[in-house]
């Protein structure tokens, strides 16, 4: 998921020192804003770990790849080797990262769900927040085209939000991927994906960001329910994964999670479940 300011890591890893890494990983501890290390001494660690890394020796002077993390809330990365990478070199190489992440903060339950006002590509209309105040809840749903967790779990998000319409939720999903990084995920590519998989909510494209980082939103897929009570503005109570469902996990896709909460909330009691966000599930 590619949001907005970059920011510069430099990393030294050392490959004598470099030691495997375990499968799955530990995930790492939460990114601060300030700038950090990633230490790996090549392409493999960065394999091993789980990124998604497409990088190979080069006996040129420089290479460069896209690579996406899985641990680090809301970073595209794209890695540049600064100096020859040998198979076997024994030296240390700089690896510079710029990295496009959002600045957003966790949102605490009872927050109001932040204004907005967002195209839909697919049919050219501008929704608001406020057209969905008939509904006794909202979920908001950030999600993109590209991304293997949401191509996961696609079809089962449109066959949950097709049977919870019908129960009066309100469901918007919104992809805040810029195109510069990710052009599968612009305007024209989510009104195909809309058409394609019959999406029974509008797919609104957030170009500069500012939704997802209102909303707090660090990831894809990433579910945000809210209820609303009489007049009173609609209020997160749940912000947490579909389901313990991953890519090549083989556990089943069952939308379990996210059911309970809405159940819960459709029916006025609490959401009396562990909320979990997608990342959390990576380390299982």
């Amino acid at each position: 998921m590619a949001f907005v300011q970059s920011s510069r890591f430099l990393c030294f890893p050392s490959a004598r020192s470099a030691s495997p890494l375990p499968s799955p990983p530990p995930p790492p501890p939460p990114v601060s804003s300030n700038a950090t290390s990633i230490h790996a001494s090549n392409a493999s660690l960065f394999s091993a770990a789980g990124w998604n890394c497409n990088l190979s020796s080069s006996s040129s002077s420089s290479s460069s790849s896209l690579v996406n993390c899985p641990y680090f809330p809301g970073i595209s990365l794209l890695l540049h080797l600064q100096c020859p990478m040998p198979q076997r070199s024994k030296f240390r190489q700089l690896v510079v990262v710029n990295a496009a992440r959002a600045e957003a903060q966790t949102p605490q339950l009872g927050t109001r769900a932040p204004e907005f006002e967002l195209p839909e590509p697919l049919t050219g209309k501008t929704w608001k927040l406020e057209d969905f105040e008939g509904h006794p809840a909202l979920l908001v749903m950030f999600i993109c085209n590209h991304c293997p967790f949401v191509v996961h779990l696609k079809q089962d998000i449109v066959m949950l939000s097709k049977t919870y319409i019908q129960k009066g939720l309100g469901v918007v999903a919104i992809s805040s991927n810029s195109v510069k990084t990710h052009p599968q995920d612009g305007p024209d590519k989510m009104a195909e994906d809309a058409r394609m998989y019959d999406y029974p909510f509008p797919y609104l494209y957030d170009e500069t960001q500012d939704v997802a980082r209102a909303y707090g939103a660090r990831c894809t897929p990433e579910f945000f329910l809210f209820k609303k009570s009489g007049r009173r503005p609609f209020e997160l109570v749940y912000h947490g994964q579909f389901d313990d469902s991953r890519p090549g996990n083989n556990r089943p896709i069952t939308g379990l999670d996210l059911r309970h909460a809405l159940d819960c909330v459709l029916s006025g009691r609490l959401v009396n479940i562990v909320h979990r966000p997608r990342l959390a599930g990576l380390a299982k």
